[in-house]
């Protein structure tokens, strides 16, 4: 058998839908008319599981893992430690500053745009997401610090 990109990708989703099945297995089911909080990620990861198990089969369709072309792989390796800090400082400086610098770190810092227009589309977007949920469609943002 000839390991496909797709024999992969369903075998990540299959465990990881595994993995957080049984890290959530803890949180309360409740009832379709009184649904607990573990309802909502239990039904995440059915799907996903459901998906992964269907991309597996129809692997046959891909292309070879052999033949994935990795001349990216540096870039990617690259936001991965901003995604992590981001994660790590966005209950300590709340949604927008984080969501600000972490915007603003893969825009000037990784993709080499310029430090004005970087910073304006970082401030935008986070300020127009916050606003969105945080304000009209009231879901509860951290403030962290700053108190936003």
């Amino acid at each position: 058998m000839i390991l496909r990109k797709d024999h992969v990708a369903g075998g990540v989703f299959i465990v990881a839908g595994a993995l957080i099945f049984f890290v959530s297995s803890d949180l309360p089911f409740g009832t379709l008319a009184s649904p607990g909080a573990g309802m909502m990620p239990k039904l995440v990861i059915a799907i996903m599981s459901a998906f992964g198990i269907i991309l597996f089969m129809r692997a046959g369709e891909s292309a070879p893992l052999a033949d994935i072309d990795w001349s990216d792989f540096r870039h990617a390796a690259r936001v991965l430690p901003i995604a992590a800090a981001a994660i790590a400082l966005y209950a300590t400086l709340g949604f927008l500053l984080t969501i600000s610098l972490m915007l603003f770190g893969l825009l000037f810092m990784m993709e080499r745009k310029h430090i004005l227009r970087a910073a304006i589309f970082s401030i935008g977007v986070s300020g127009f997401a916050y606003i969105l949920f945080g304000t009209l469609l009231k879901s509860p943002l951290p403030r962290g610090l700053t108190g936003f």
